[in-house]
């Protein structure tokens, strides 16, 4: 399977650049619900990913108010953890293997640019419906009865 099948494309996604403040950060956030977004460049190279938690910290630490949130860069604020991004041609083991510990997984071209995303829910989607669809065919085999009809 190619990691392509799960991609939300880069067009899709909300993202921050890493030159907005912390408030454009918080309000673009709170606008689409996240936990965590993807950080880039103006180059659109993939730079780390900003969580709510890294926010908080940040405006807890330094005393921040929305206010002095204006003229705070997202850069200078500390990331915990970036999520680790994925090449194009990643194996779907190894995309499985990131997205268990990640919301999403960050995937770049060949040039390291950001095209997209992998949402960890369309892996788990994906696998679930996998089950779904095979899983009448294994309680047939532990019944041991056949799934098929036999027409007398």
């Amino acid at each position: 399977m190619n990691l392509l099948f799960f991609l939300t494309p880069k067009q899709d996604v909300a993202f921050l650049y890493e030159d907005f403040t912390l408030r454009q950060a918080l309000e673009k956030m709170e606008y689409h619900r996240y936990s965590s977004i993807p950080v880039l460049n103006r180059v659109g190279e993939y730079v780390g990913t900003m969580t709510e938690g890294d926010l908080l910290w940040a405006i807890k630490n330094q005393g921040i108010d929305l206010d002095d949130a204006e003229d705070i860069p997202l850069s200078s604020i500390p990331r915990k953890r970036d999520y680790k991004p994925v090449a194009v041609t990643t194996q779907m083991d190894e995309l499985v293997a990131a997205a268990m510990t990640q919301n999403f997984v960050p995937v770049l071209d060949d040039k390291k640019s950001f095209i997209g995303l992998v949402k960890r829910n369309a892996i788990i989607q994906y696998c679930y419906d996998r089950y779904r669809a095979v899983a009448p065919m294994l309680d047939g085999q532990k019944t041991g009865k056949s799934s098929e009809r036999k027409v007398f």
